[in-house]
């Protein structure tokens, strides 16, 4: 739920969720919004992150996520060289040149500039707050922790996520994009967000996760097939650069900068040829005969000489 919440019945309103005359708003979210995007460096299975990430959601503010998971070696040092540490999360405010660690310093922070600067009891309550944070992630066993070694290059355009914090569907995607470090834009659309009725126009329906990316010109739902895609399109079952050496078919003789089994086919080819130059030496007979030649010719010799001595 956005900061501030409320729900009222309305005849003439449509809710875009459920489709019932049920209002869903807030008065608490200031209508001050970030010119800039906020940029959050963080990792999704980290419980200090989420609580950030909560914020976020409560407030309706957007931001740019750089998923900084461990071993990965896109934006961690990125945030070491801004920081001068490796910690997470770390949000940067291009609108006010804020930069910062700590969960909850940054989420102060966004209270006191977007918000009635009051923090939420919720988020307020230190050690409880951040074991509520770690409960999700420790169920998810690692999901979104650690970097894909098997993930290709980013993208030229950031890809656009809308999601809100609370939803189990959209932990999945932002799991794998986390994984595969892939940076993305989060829309936050929780319960009383006005946005909830642009993503309707968007996508025909008010649903979550639902993602965008510009690069294909792909729009979709449901988070099994977000996941597919960007395993398809960015990860392991992503296609091979055409810098890569080609593999040979099935059939086909294998190129020299392949290794593997095909490379042992010329060897096979050349044991074949060595037969035939032992073949050609055993042909090679009439050597043999010219011996017989040369007796033939003595015999001649001696009947010319004995046919002389008669006469």
């Amino acid at each position: 739920f956005v900061s501030g919440y409320r729900a009222e019945i309305d005849p003439s309103y449509k809710n875009p969720t459920r489709d019932l005359p049920v209002k869903e708003f807030s008065e608490n979210l200031p209508a001050f919004k970030p010119v800039q995007s906020l940029e959050l460096y963080e990792f999704e299975a980290c419980p200090f992150c989420r609580k950030v990430r909560e914020a976020l959601s409560m407030l309706d503010l957007d931001a740019t996520v750089y998923p900084c998971p461990k071993d990965g070696s896109l934006y961690r040092p990125k945030v070491e060289e801004m920081g001068g540490k490796s910690q997470f999360p770390y949000l940067v405010d291009p609108n006010t040149q804020f930069k910062g660690y700590e969960s909850d310093d940054i989420i102060r922070y966004l209270f006191q500039t977007y918000g009635d600067g009051v923090v939420p009891l919720e988020l307020s309550l230190g050690p409880i707050t951040t074991a509520s944070a770690a409960v999700a992630s420790s169920l998810r066993r690692g999901k979104g922790s650690k970097a894909d070694p098997e993930r290709s290059a980013p993208p030229a355009e950031v890809l656009e996520l809308w999601s809100y914090e609370a939803s189990p569907f959209c932990r999945i995607v932002r799991e794998r994009l986390c994984e595969l470090e892939l940076p993305y834009k989060v829309v936050t659309v929780a319960r009383g967000s006005s946005k909830r009725a642009q993503l309707q126009e968007l996508g025909g329906k008010m649903q979550v996760p639902f993602l965008v990316d510009a690069n294909t010109g792909k729009q979709m739902y449901e988070s099994e097939e977000i996941v597919n895609y960007l395993d398809e399109t960015y990860g392991p079952r992503a296609p091979k650069s055409s810098s890569e050496p080609p593999v040979a078919a099935s059939g086909d003789s294998a190129p020299e900068t392949v290794d593997g089994p095909g490379w042992d086919e010329p060897e096979a080819s050349v044991a074949v040829v060595e037969p035939v130059a032992v073949e050609v030496e055993i042909v090679d007979e009439p050597v043999d005969e010219e011996p017989q030649m040369e007796d033939a010719e003595d015999k001649d010799a001696k009947d010319k000489d004995e046919k002389s001595q008669s006469n």
